[in-house]
């Protein structure tokens, strides 16, 4: 615990930053645009496949940009990018009280996704796994905080907000919240520098002892391995926040009922995200690898038979467990596997195919919704998806072990 704290002062500019800019990617992660599903259906004459329909189109084309964008972080210090990052993500809130007509609302969802979901998380974690080696883990789980008060606390205020103001107010305000954040974020890195903790040791290499550049992943069969795992919770997670307004209708719950079930599992995804930390430092990345996909699995077999919001929380506890290892094990096991030094770029192909998973999520729930099969039903074939992914990450976690009990 000493030691811990230790970590916690030493590095506390730093830290703090982390979290920033995780919670400041809320603003374009779909648990925070659903808040507004209704209105923006009612808006443009939407039904949920055709408003499905856009947010894939938007989401696809941030995840192509990403790719290119995330190597950004190679060559460019944080500070710097992230305020151009912001920038524009203040923007995006601000278009979207504007938005004339439907090629405006795609534009203003891809620029939402780019910059919020893709970008600002990719800031927070890359940022991480690179300036620390020694604690990677808790550096992760620490700066994952940011996602978890996002999830808990910006869908029931903003909810609350609905009753009272328009919601293109309400995008204003997140524009003003963003610009406040980014001299906060300023001042925390204006010594911006390689950690203590990475500055000691040489920058980390990865499998055969070495560092990988993109190419060399994308040809390297791990990194296929890890593809069912990379979409699986951004697909079917970020369906299970689109559809909540549907979800709740179907179930016959309230949906501030629903949504006030979600702090139980931000509560539970922190627990995990720290415990999870801890076991990175301890045991890497792979040894935690197959039991990765099972939480996600379970949660939707739970979803599904869920009759009453008391079972919703339940199930919504299971996927905190889930949430909490995608916050700290998805971004640790590429600096292990692959090294520090081309993080960013092996990073944006990763993050590009986990963007491109919570683009086709909202799709296809949305079109089977629309033919007439209600996201529940969907939920037995999302259970068989995740087992899938597990046993893909299973095989991966033999393969890595053995990689890197030959290089040590």
């Amino acid at each position: 615990m000493q030691s811990y704290l230790r970590f916690l002062v030493h590095n506390w500019s730093f830290l703090a930053a982390g979290i920033l800019l995780s919670l400041s990617s809320s603003y374009g992660q779909t648990f925070f645009i659903s808040i507004f599903a209704s209105q923006i259906m009612d808006g443009f004459a939407l039904t949920d496949g055709g408003w499905g329909t856009a947010y894939t189109i938007a989401t696809t084309a941030s995840a192509v940009v990403m790719i290119w964008a995330g190597g950004l972080t190679d060559a460019f210090r944080v500070r710097a990018l992230a305020v151009w990052v912001m920038l524009a993500l203040a923007l995006a809130c601000l278009m979207m009280t504007q938005a004339p007509g439907l090629w405006w609302l795609i534009l203003t969802v891809f620029l939402l996704r780019l910059t919020g979901q893709g970008m600002m998380s990719h800031l927070a974690v890359v940022s991480m796994a690179r300036w620390f080696v020694a604690n990677r883990g808790k550096a992760l789980s620490v700066a994952s905080i940011g996602f978890s008060i996002g999830t808990a606390f910006l869908p029931i205020i903003f909810a609350s907000l609905l009753v009272y103001y328009d919601w293109r107010w309400l995008w204003v305000a997140s524009a003003v919240i963003i610009l406040l954040t980014i001299p906060l974020i300023s001042t925390l890195l204006r010594q911006e520098r390689t950690p203590q903790a990475i500055a000691k040791e040489a920058q980390a290499t990865g499998m055969d002892d070495r560092h990988w550049t993109r190419a060399e992943v994308l040809r390297h069969p791990v990194f296929w391995l890890m593809v069912p795992a990379l979409l699986g919770p951004p697909a079917w997670g970020t369906a299970l926040w689109f559809q909540q307004v549907h979800l709740a209708e179907v179930k016959d719950w309230s949906h501030v009922a629903f949504v006030a079930l979600f702090p139980l599992s931000t509560a539970v995804t922190v627990v995990t995200t720290f415990a999870c930390g801890w076991a990175i430092d301890r045991f890497g990345s792979a040894r935690i690898l197959p039991f990765y996909m099972l939480p996600f699995a379970v949660t939707f077999v739970l979803l599904f038979q869920a009759g009453t919001i008391g079972a919703a929380a339940f199930a919504l506890a299971i996927f905190g467990i889930g949430q909490g290892l995608q916050s700290t094990l998805a971004s640790a096991f590429w600096a292990e596997f692959f090294g520090t030094r081309n993080l960013g770029a092996i990073k944006a192909a990763a993050g590009a195919i986990m963007v491109f998973g919570s683009a086709i999520g909202p799709g296809i729930s949305g079109w089977l919704i629309d033919a007439g099969l209600t996201f529940p039903d969907q939920m037995p074939g999302i259970t068989l998806y995740f087992l899938f992914a597990a046993v893909c990450c299973t095989i991966c976690a033999g393969v890595v072990r053995r990689k890197l009990a030959g290089a040590s």
